[in-house]
């Protein structure tokens, strides 16, 4: 009963013009409404419970616009980094939908479903197979959540790959709905290397959530017109310490973290439902 329910409350999303749908909600995000954009962002901090007074602009009326709001910084020392430089960290605010391991190439999505690294990378089985034996996590950002995404530990940023896809909503029950719903969202793949070999962060994109930016790279320029997988050799990889930002989401989606074998597995604490901030150590000591 409760598998049909699922299916039933997210079959609008298969049907519903999601990419139009989503450019609508960018369009109107970006604008400067002065005397609108305020009031909307006190009503969605009330109906969401955000915590602005952590932001490094607590005025709703100083936000030009509500994706402005929706990106905001936040205060230094708001979330303070494990020191620790074997530390993994959080890369985000928000809950982890699945943290495991990489076991023949398959990561549970949800109860019952799996998909494949190889599908999520959109990379040849000899790529994804460097991680056969490591871990992954995926951590969910609701709207409420701080929505720039950071490094989980020292990462050398060699190739970002765009793969256009669908726009499905990530929460719960769309992941206990949609088969291999992380594989077929449009997203956005940093790839390089750590202290412990070959490793990937994600960007998933959502429904609403079409737009996503990387620090330090025209990810617009790689993504226009695309049809298929892009991908970019960066020619001076990006360099990024534990903690350093390394992009942002819109709105609200998810972002997964890719560890080959040897690097330190995660937290016994760390599982479905783990609610988890930046910064926040979550591999074992």
């Amino acid at each position: 009963m409760s598998d049909f329910l699922d299916q039933l409350l997210v079959f609008p999303q298969r049907i519903a013009p999601q990419r139009a749908l989503s450019q609508a909600v960018r369009w109107i995000t970006r604008r400067e409404w002065p005397a609108l954009v305020p009031g909307a962002i006190k009503t969605f901090c009330r109906l969401y419970e955000v915590d602005l007074a952590e932001a490094l602009e607590p005025n709703p009326a100083r936000y030009a616009s509500f994706n402005a709001f929706f990106t905001r910084a936040l205060q230094d020392g708001a979330r303070p980094v494990d020191p620790d430089p074997t530390a993994i960290v959080s890369p985000a605010d928000g809950k982890v939908s699945q943290a495991g391991r990489i076991e023949r190439g398959q990561l549970l999505q949800a109860k019952g479903r799996y998909f494949s690294l190889e599908a999520l990378l959109a990379s040849s089985p000899e790529a994804a197979s460097v991680y056969e034996g490591g871990h992954y996590a995926v951590v969910y950002l609701s709207p409420r959540d701080y929505h720039r995404v950071h490094a989980p530990l020292a990462f050398s940023i060699e190739e970002i790959s765009f793969v256009p896809g669908q726009l499905f909503s990530v929460n719960e029950r769309t992941a206990r709905a949609v088969d291999g719903l992380y594989a077929l969202n449009e997203r956005v793949v940093l790839s390089g290397h750590c202290a412990y070999g070959p490793c990937a962060v994600v960007l998933v994109g959502a429904m609403l959530v079409s737009s996503m930016n990387v620090n330090g790279f025209d990810l617009e320029r790689l993504e226009q017109g695309a049809q298929r997988p892009v991908r970019e050799r960066l020619a001076a990889p990006l360099l990024r310490a534990a903690g350093d930002e390394i992009g942002r989401f819109n709105m609200g989606s998810t972002v997964a973290v890719i560890l080959p074998p040897g690097a330190p597995d995660w937290g016994a604490g760390l599982g479905e439902g783990s609610v988890v901030r930046m910064g926040q150590r979550i591999s074992q000591a």
